[in-house]
């Protein structure tokens, strides 16, 4: 079963609640779930990463972190390699974390090259 999301990609409202089918919200809405996110998984990307990032770098990590989800990315090769040093080696892990269900989504392709250039 999917995880439904509301507004910019929202799967939990800031009171806790899970997003469910039907829920609605009105832009402003969607903004203010999608900043709440945002200090979560920024915070959560600060833990994880020991080495000094650029803000161009920190901001690639928390997009792909906002869409792979902070355990997926706790555990990736990517952040192994990027807390040894390694940043090219981080940065061609992006090119990994392109499919759904099995297949390669050219929307996750897409997304993840724009990443891999901020990174």
């Amino acid at each position: 079963m999917g995880v439904w999301s509301i507004g910019f990609g929202t799967t939990i409202y800031p009171n806790g609640i899970r997003v469910k089918k039907g829920d609605v919200c009105t832009e402003a809405q969607a903004k203010a779930y999608m900043a709440h996110d945002l200090k979560k998984f920024e915070k959560f990307v600060t833990g994880a990463v020991s080495v000094p990032l650029s803000q161009y770098q920190f901001d690639a990590l928390v997009s792909l972190t906002y869409n792979i989800g902070m355990t997926a990315f706790k555990n990736s090769t990517l952040v192994k390699r990027l807390n040894k040093g390694d940043y090219q080696a981080a940065e061609n892990q992006f090119d990994v974390w392109v499919k759904a269900g099995g297949r390669t989504i050219q929307g996750l392709v897409n997304r993840r090259a724009s990443e891999k250039i901020l990174f």
